[in-house]
C-alpha cells in the first residue's frame, strides 16, 4: 500500500502534467520532484508536505488530512508569471473525481498561495500549498 503523502504527489503530478492550462505555460519535462534551486525555467517542483493521519473526521470515518507544498519558479523579475501558472495550477486541481492510487480523495484544494521575488533580480517563485482529504480503500 502506498503511503498517503505519496498518493497526494502522484495525484497532482498527474493533474498537473494532464492540464492544457499548466502545460501551455510549464513544459511537462519541468513538472518535477526534486530537491535543488531548478536550473530550467519555468518550473513546478512538488516540495514539502505533511499530514495529520487518521485524525480528521469525515463521514462517520477516520480520514488522513494532508498538505503538500508546489513550488513555481520563473526568470522574471516580476511575479507576473508566477501567478498566472498558480492559477493554472488551481484550474488543474478542480474537478471531482479525483483519482489517488489506493486511496479515494474526498477533497482536494488549494489552501493558500505565497509569491515572492528572489533576490537575485531575475527570477520570481511562488508556492502553492494543497490540502486534501484521503481515506484509504479496503483492500480486495
Amino acid at each position: 500500500m502506498t503511503s498517503p503523502s505519496l498518493a497526494l504527489q502522484k495525484l497532482v503530478y498527474a493533474r498537473l502534467v494532464n492540464s492544457a492550462e499548466v502545460t501551455a505555460l510549464v513544459s511537462r519535462d519541468f513538472i518535477l520532484d526534486r530537491s535543488g534551486r531548478p536550473t530550467a525555467f519555468p518550473c513546478i517542483i512538488i516540495g514539502e508536505g505533511y499530514g495529520n493521519l487518521g485524525t480528521y473526521w469525515y463521514e462517520g470515518n477516520h480520514h488522513d488530512e494532508l498538505f503538500s507544498d508546489l513550488h513555481i519558479w520563473t526568470a522574471e523579475p516580476s511575479t507576473v508569471e508566477v501567478k498566472e501558472i498558480a492559477h493554472a495550477i488551481r484550474l488543474a486541481l478542480r474537478g471531482y473525481p479525483w483519482s489517488a492510487p489506493g486511496y479515494t480523495c474526498h477533497d482536494l484544494s488549494v489552501a493558500g498561495e505565497t509569491f515572492m521575488r528572489d533576490p537575485d533580480g531575475l527570477h520570481a517563485h511562488g508556492v502553492v500549498s494543497v490540502r486534501a482529504i484521503l481515506q484509504e480503500r479496503a483492500s480486495a
